[in-house]
């Protein structure tokens, strides 16, 4: 396939490029940095009253959610709030010992701080409550980070009551994005926007710093039913957030008791929820509780490494994008079907809440799940919502619910859940089990885990699979949307996607992929169709069309779009503004700039991205290669040394500078700094195959071969890759390796003739 990549490494697929570790978070402005912010000052026009005031009129409700997580998200420490053991007790990870103690009324940590001593650090912030409990502290400019030793509040005979770290793995220091204190774990981006009610992040670009408020600590009433001033004032005035009354009858499987749904009703209710059960990039925190949720929100689609290629959640992705997936989202079901909104309690205990809509005595049964009803693996979750385990000890269910595919879990290199419990069977056991008591092939609602995988592989004929997803109308919005995001940088003409039905599609999520998976070509063809997405009701949708007509495609317009394009574009700008916190958005900032022509302006967006975020080595690239263009190869080789005294584990960052080095035809420095970039970074085919071309072209060829071999072994269809071997391979006269490469190459590439005409010719050479 052939990408468009004048910025291969740096292809940002959505407008916040980085999404969020846990959850993106953003508190209030108004009050001064490092102001306690349990109690901020409200302004009238908010409108938000505080759960309290609905508990009058609401006992029950009120009463359900008080012993909740939700009610209990963020608390200000105190003896009634801290589950942790701070009476002197000491926790030791790679030569540091921390120790968690008190002094009077407050809650202390002794351990190595932001410039790299030990100092007593307050925690401010008691963050979540079961099955773990993290601790926020405050430091300087108003940021509250959220620690990296959590207690483990599960009872002890679960092996709970207990610190331990939330990164085992990695030895972690100041200057590291993911140490306590570091940008990753700054909680007003990162983690409370879902923890309170009502915040504003007062985030200052100016001071780097925050005024973070909020109206109420944990995520009060009004979190999902918006402002309840007017309510409270007269009850006869509706809330933001209105939910349909959820059905009274149950139907069992059976279509004639079916009850209608309103899907307007239905997605409101779930956009309320995907609020902070989603993985999201966040654009304004001028939004609340019954507001579409594309207005306020970016989702992440189902993307390589966030999720498995059949859609089964991998990194921390919470529940929406996995819920809008299934069968159950397509059929009508919502959150509150299955969980009470109040008390966060299932509707029925075990198997019952799924009985609600599936017969029991059609499913409840071995002949359907072919083990004792009166197990675990006779229950509805086990094979249908198999758990992943976050954060140590947090296992959470998949809501995609999928029927169990272990034929696929091979070739799709995913998990089986069958082999959870028979993980003594040789491979292909469950899968022949399976099909033996079914008596067919088992088939499930998501059906795009094979085209999703061929494309996440660059294997042949994946961009045909791909467009055959995406033009499905059948397959949920996010399947198609995600399908669309895989072709991103492919020029449209060849990707057999219907782009101008996607760009007109009446879901949100299809509509905003299709703007964006332009965005690294000319959008100046597809002007017609995106110009009515300025002025699209959702604003996610509506930057994201801004941001691809900038620079050719803005020209020519008429001056109703030109000024629908401003807004557009002054809104996408605001967005960039809102984030001013993460080196990304300053990034999108500069690649804004520089599609308009404006290099001066993107350098000093970058510089500012540095500033932000040491540790964003991709702005140090981009900045480097600005001046490469400038023909400064001096100053860009100062940025990427810059870069790598920070980041000294970089691939990236070596790669650069191997290359600047290169250009300065200093070989041995570079073939050091290339070499390093492969070996940090094995994964990385570009890495891998720039080094053995330089190994090449020093001539040591065996080396480069192994090299190539290494990278194909991971990347089996690595276009550079195959391209370097087969020539490679006809020079030494290896004839049997150059066909098979070139077969590959002609694979992936069926309209290249020249590579038939290559394999004909070495077919009818001499034998040797």
């Amino acid at each position: 396939m052939t990408r468009w990549r004048p910025l291969a490494w740096l292809m940002l697929a959505f407008l916040i490029s980085f999404a969020a570790l846990h959850l993106q978070a953003e508190p209030r402005a108004g009050a001064p940095a490092g102001a306690p912010a349990e109690a901020p000052t409200l302004r009238a026009a908010d409108g938000f009253v505080g759960s309290s005031r609905c508990a009058a009129c609401h006992p029950e409700e009120h009463a359900g959610w008080q012993g909740t997580q939700h009610a209990h998200a963020l608390q200000p420490v105190s003896e009634a709030t801290v589950r942790g053991n701070f009476n002197d007790v000491a926790f030791e990870k790679d030569g540091v010992v921390t120790r968690f103690h008190r002094e009077g009324g407050r809650y202390l940590v002794e351990t190595i701080g932001p410039d790299g001593h030990p100092g007593h650090f307050e925690v401010k912030y008691t963050l979540g409550l079961e099955p773990l409990q993290q601790y926020l502290i405050e430091l300087p400019g108003g940021r509250l980070q959220a620690f990296g030793i959590a207690w483990d509040t599960r009872p002890a005979t679960a092996g709970g009551q207990r610190w331990f770290d939330l990164y085992p793995a990695q030895k972690l220091g100041p200057g590291d994005a993911l140490h306590w204190t570091g940008l990753q774990q700054t909680a007003n981006f990162m983690c409370l926007d879902c923890h309170v009610t009502d915040l504003r992040k007062g985030y200052d670009a100016a001071t780097n710093a925050y005024a973070s408020t909020w109206s109420e600590a944990g995520v009060g009433c009004e979190a999902c039913h918006g402002p309840g001033a007017a309510h409270v004032a007269d009850p006869h005035v509706r809330l933001p957030a209105q939910f349909r009354a959820r059905a009274t009858n149950i139907w069992g499987g059976d279509p004639a008791k079916r009850p209608d749904v309103p899907a307007a009703g239905r997605t409101a209710e779930v956009e309320t929820c995907a609020r902070c059960h989603a993985r999201r990039t966040q654009l304004t925190d001028a939004i609340q509780a019954g507001q579409p949720f594309g207005d306020g929100f970016h989702a992440s689609l189902l993307e390589h490494g966030l999720y498995r290629a059949d859609g089964q959640m991998q990194d921390e992705v919470f529940n929406y994008g996995s819920f809008l997936q299934s069968r159950m989202f397509a059929k009508g079901v919502s959150c509150s079907d299955c969980h009470d909104p109040h008390t966060q309690k299932l509707r029925a205990d075990g198997n019952a809440v799924c009985g609600q809509c599936h017969e029991p005595t059609k499913y409840a049964t071995r002949t359907h799940h072919f083990h004792d009803p009166a197990s675990k693996a006779g229950e509805c979750a086990t094979c249908h919502m198999p758990t992943t385990t976050y954060m140590i000890v947090d296992p959470r269910h998949d809501h995609s619910f999928r029927v169990p595919r272990p034929d696929l879990a091979a070739s799709l290199d995913v998990p089986d859940v069958c082999a959870t419990c028979h993980a003594d069977k040789p491979a292909g056991w469950t899968a022949q089990q399976l099909a033996t008591r079914l008596g067919h092939a088992p088939a499930g609602f998501q059906t795009f885990g094979p085209a999703f995988f061929a494309a996440d592989h660059g294997a042949p004929g994946a961009q045909v699979s791909l467009a055959a997803i995406a033009n499905d109308a059948n397959q949920p919005a996010i399947v198609r949307a995600s399908a669309i995001e895989r072709s991103a940088g492919l020029d449209p003409a060849l990707t057999g996607i219907d782009l101008h039905g996607a760009l007109a599609d009446r879901d949100p999520l299809v509509r905003a992929a299709a703007a964006e998976a332009l965005a690294s070509g000319n959008a100046a063809p597809w002007r017609a169709d995106l110009v009515p997405l300025l002025r699209d009701p959702v604003r996610a949708v509506r930057i994201a069309a801004a941001r691809t007509l900038a620079g050719p495609g803005e020209r020519q317009l008429s001056d109703s779009d030109r000024a629908a394009f401003t807004k557009a574009l002054e809104d996408y700008i605001a967005v960039q503004r809102f984030n001013a916190d993460r080196g990304e958005a300053h990034m999108n900032l500069a690649l804004l700039e520089l599609r308009r022509g404006n290099s001066l302006l993107a350098d000093d967006h970058l510089a500012r991205a540095i500033a932000v975020d040491p540790t964003f080595v991709p702005a140090y690239a981009q900045l480097a290669d600005l001046y490469r263009r400038r023909r400064d190869e001096a100053r860009a080789e100062a940025i990427l040394r810059q870069a790598l005294a920070r980041n000294p584990r970089s691939g990236l960052a070596h790669f650069e500078l191997g290359l600047s080095l290169v250009r300065q035809h200093q070989l041995p420095a570079a073939m050091r700094e290339l070499q390093q970039a492969a070996d940090l970074e094995p994964d990385a085919a570009r890495f891998g195959y720039v080094y053995a071309v330089a190994l090449q072209q020093a001539g040591r060829e065996a080396e480069a071969v192994q090299r190539l071999d290494d990278v194909l072994a991971r990347h089996p269809y690595d276009v550079e890759a195959l391209s370097a071997q087969a020539i490679w391979a006809i020079r030494r006269g290896d004839t049997r390796t150059a066909l098979d490469r070139l077969t590959t190459l002609q694979a992936l590439r069926p309209a290249d003739r020249t590579i038939g005409q290559e394999i004909d010719r070495l077919r009818h050479l001499p034998p040797q």
